[in-house]
């Protein structure tokens, strides 16, 4: 009986130790050498206030919805090998653990980036960016409550840009 407690709890705590969100992930990189880290509270996203519309081409995108229902964004870089292979699998891990649907891939001379959601029909929760080449790995990620339309109006027009 002891040994199917014991096999219980560590796999509680392998379940958790994949169920990383953002902050996580932040938490556990931001402070080693040669990562770049950001994170942008809730408390920012109130402060904005109304955000005038972004010009894309012909058109204006109001981001000011999205960013007012964010309640974290956290955005983590690095150049050093070591510190990117651990990032990345632990990036991998986090979005199969939450069954992300993929949004997009783009690849380009050996440069990877997808882009991830979570959510229902109606909502976003949350947007996860990872972009990778040799050696170097980018994560960005936010949740919130954003409105599904409106995010994928935003980001088909942005990625239509570029």
């Amino acid at each position: 009986m002891k040994k199917l407690y014991a096999i219980l709890a560590l796999l509680t705590l392998s379940l958790t130790a994949l169920a990383q969100g953002g902050r996580e992930l932040y938490s556990k990189y931001s402070d080693l050498p040669g990562m770049e880290a950001v994170y942008i509270s809730p408390a920012m996203f109130r402060m904005i206030g109304k955000i005038p519309d972004v010009e894309l081409g012909d058109e204006d995108i109001n981001f000011s919805s999205i960013i007012k229902s964010m309640t974290g964004f956290y955005i983590l870089d690095t150049e050093n090998p070591r510190h990117a292979a651990a990032l990345l699998d632990d990036v991998n891990k986090y979005i199969k653990a939450g069954k992300f649907e993929l949004l997009m891939e783009a690849k380009d001379d050996g440069e990877t980036m997808r882009m991830y959601t979570i959510g229902d029909e109606k909502t976003v929760t949350s947007f996860v960016m990872v972009s990778q080449e040799k050696g170097e790995v980018s994560f960005i990620s936010f949740d919130g409550k954003m409105d599904r339309e409106q995010f994928g109006e935003m980001v088909a027009r942005a990625a239509a840009k570029k």
